[in-house]
């Protein structure tokens, strides 16, 4: 157990001036995260920056014979690249992917734990595989091609990075569509984009932009029954990267990924909690609340619904690694997505969450509305009558049918028809229980992708409703800065792409703890103590693996 003096010198390293900042802009408190130390890899071609917005001059996936191990994946691309180098292409752009199956299922976050110090790096799982993909076992000619489940994906080094501080535009979604292509399904752009673009940056979020996406250069790819390691490379003389950039930079990272990888103890070091203050306050949150709750009843005020959010800053005695950490999230994370997102000089964005935004293939579209929030019962008895009160409860059939309506109705504007089954549903998940339903349709065309995601987000399961009312409230009332915390997270590709919404996530960096946000809808009947408890509930999953043994220095 650490003594009292031990513990006062972990919280004055943790307090140094020089390493952690307070900073007050706007209203929002910020905290200044310092440069990641044993950066290894670093942004190259920002496919944003001008350019044409027509697919680049080569398209290709080369798919090589299967390997039994990880270590002779990586020597087969080395020499892959080796020869590519040697014959160039000779269009003045392009993209790449060569991939090498492994007939052994690897965790794509064991891989990923063992190239944690190359950034950036991604990382996005699905509730379930992520859809069928087809693979060339052969010479990638197109024969011999068995559909494989996409289960995980892990990505180190950009081979082209999507980022801008204006807000995610038509002009960016078309940036990023031009490097992909329906016949290269594996080629994907991950990332995420703010909650609000029109908000003020604060210091911690700077990295990521108003958007930020990246095709890895390095990824490894978690199949249902084995593996897959692929390198991509991408060039554009107009974006002022040639070929002969690309290369060189794809060979300094390739050389830098470890050729082992070891099985990941999905079991975080119990580790002293130092501080933990939450932005806002408790007697801050019940004002806010109690405010939102005098709009909502106003006789002049359209306001149904606000979605209120809360930042809890941790600071804890070791190091928390986000990898770890998020690996101890996929336990319990069936039904969730997870998701990790970190740039050079930047915390990771990591989160666990339920919450689908959307997910296109071809011109099928698929949607859910989740609201309402209950605790899982320690019986099955227990967990039944929860749930029945969940199911008859006023407050959150309101709730829930804002949310469900406003997506309706918005799917509606872009697609043909629209289908909702089940009307109202629980899904349960291992430590909380929501209502929920699920939605489909089918787009008039595939460039209707991009409406989509701009008018599902902000849904009002975490803005509210009408939206600009709650979003405009939002942005008078909290205090803090939401990021990419709530926003779209996922990726795009040719064919298909998956957007969760980035709920039950935190910003975390190694020696600064962590920011972990959660948030809660208002609407009449809310009660500001029972609100605060659900925050509670819904950050448990990240609080659990920590520890309170010293005194805690703790906002009330």
């Amino acid at each position: 157990m650490a003594s009292a003096a031990s513990a006062s010198s972990c919280l004055a390293r943790f307090m140094d001036p020089d390493s952690l900042k307070y900073t007050i802009s706007s209203r929002r408190h910020s905290i200044h995260f310092s440069p990641i130390r044993n950066q290894l890899c670093a942004l190259c071609m920002n496919g944003c920056q001008g350019g044409s917005h027509f697919p680049v001059g080569t398209v290709e996936t080369r798919t090589f014979p299967g390997v039994q191990s990880h270590a002779l994946a990586l020597d087969k691309l080395n020499s892959a690249i080796s020869n590519l180098k040697s014959q160039p292409p000779t269009s003045t752009s392009g993209i790449i992917r060569l991939q090498v199956p492994i007939e052994q299922q690897i965790e794509a976050i064991d891989w990923l734990h063992a190239q944690h110090q190359l950034l950036p790096h991604c990382f996005f799982s699905g509730r379930s595989q992520t859809g069928s993909v087809f693979i060339d076992s052969s010479n990638g000619n197109g024969h011999n091609s068995v559909a494989h489940n996409l289960v995980s994906v892990a990505g180190v080094g950009s081979a082209v990075f999507f980022r801008h501080i204006h807000p995610f535009s038509y002009s960016d979604w078309k940036s990023i569509k031009r490097f992909l292509s329906r016949e290269n399904p594996l080629i994907r752009a991950y990332g995420a984009i703010r909650f609000d673009a029109g908000a003020d940056i604060s210091s911690e979020w700077e990295a990521f932009g108003s958007f930020y996406f990246i095709i890895p250069q390095i990824e490894f790819d978690e199949l249902k029954e084995n593996s897959m390691l692929a390198t991509t490379i991408a060039w554009d003389n107009a974006l002022s990267w040639t070929w002969g950039n690309a290369i060189n930079d794809l060979e300094a990272t390739i050389r830098q990924v470890s050729s082992m990888v070891v099985k990941l103890r999905k079991e975080a070091p119990r580790t002293f909690i130092l501080s933990n203050n939450h932005i806002p306050s408790k007697a801050y949150w019940k004002f806010a609340v109690n405010q939102a709750l005098q709009i909502i009843s106003g006789s002049d005020s359209e306001l149904v619904k606000v979605v209120l959010a809360r930042s809890s800053r941790v600071i804890t005695a070791a190091d928390i690694d986000p990898i770890t950490w998020l690996a101890c999230l996929q336990v319990e994370g069936e039904n969730a997505y997870q998701f990790c997102l970190q740039p050079p000089n930047a915390p990771a964005f990591i989160g666990n969450t339920p919450e689908q935004l959307f997910h296109r293939k071809w011109l099928g579209i698929k949607s859910e509305a989740l609201a309402g929030t209950r605790a899982r019962g320690e019986t099955m008895t227990l967990d039944r009558q929860i749930e029945l009160d969940l199911l008859s409860s006023p407050k959150d059939h309101l709730e829930f049918t804002i949310v469900r309506e406003s997506i309706r109705k918005k799917l509606e504007d872009v697609c043909n028809s629209v289908v909702v089954q089940p009307m109202k549903s629980i899904r349960k998940l291992p430590r909380v229980q929501h209502l929920y339903s699920k939605l489909a349709g089918r787009l008039k065309s595939e460039d209707d992708e991009f409406e989509i995601l701009s008018s599902l987000h902000p849904s009002p399961a975490v803005c509210g409703f009408p939206t600009e009312e709650a979003r405009l409230l939002i942005a008078e009332t909290e205090v803090f800065d939401r990021g990419m915390y709530a926003g779209p997270v996922g990726w795009f590709g040719g064919g298909e792409s998956e957007f969760a919404v980035g709920i039950r996530s935190a910003l975390v960096e190694k020696g600064l703890g962590a920011l972990i946000y959660a948030g809660t809808g208002i609407v009449k009947g809310s009660n500001a103590s029972l609100e605060w408890e659900e925050l509670e509930l819904k950050i448990s999953q990240f609080t659990k693996l920590l520890k309170l043994e010293v005194p805690m220095r703790q906002e009330i």
